[in-house]
């Protein structure tokens, strides 16, 4: 692996799948899905439900080239994401979804039928 990343480790490259690290909770009846998506636009960000599962994808680009040698670091991540999270079984109503992106926050909010607590079945632990 040092001989295929060792051409960056001059300029501080940093690989560590860091992009989209998401929150996931339960409020007023809804899951909220919280993704970190810092300097994407709503335009550059697609958001599919498929087989249950939440789909967020898209590509951010530099907003200026810079050759890589008059780098000192680099952090932060250009290119394709895509980012696959499993939904809840019973969602109240698809087309009620609901996404919208602040503060590179994208808040998708997925209705349920019942709350999580009220699903939820205590499984007695037994000591051997």
């Amino acid at each position: 692996m040092d001989e295929i990343f060792g051409d960056f480790s001059d300029v501080g490259f940093d690989i560590s799948p860091s992009f989209g690290k998401t929150d996931v909770y339960e409020k007023d009846g809804n899951v909220i899905y919280e993704i970190e998506l810092p300097g994407v636009t709503k335009e550059e960000v697609e958001i599919k439900i498929d087989q249950g599962r939440l789909t967020v994808s898209g590509e951010t680009k530099r907003s200026e080239e810079v050759e890589r040698e008059a780098y000192f670091r680099i952090g932060r991540r250009y290119g394709r994401f895509h980012r696959s999270l499993p939904l809840p079984a019973d969602i109240k109503d698809e087309k009620a979804i609901s996404a919208s992106v602040k503060d590179g926050i994208l808040k998708v909010v997925v209705p349920l039928s019942k709350s999580v607590k009220e699903r939820a079945k205590p499984i007695e632990v037994k000591v051997e």
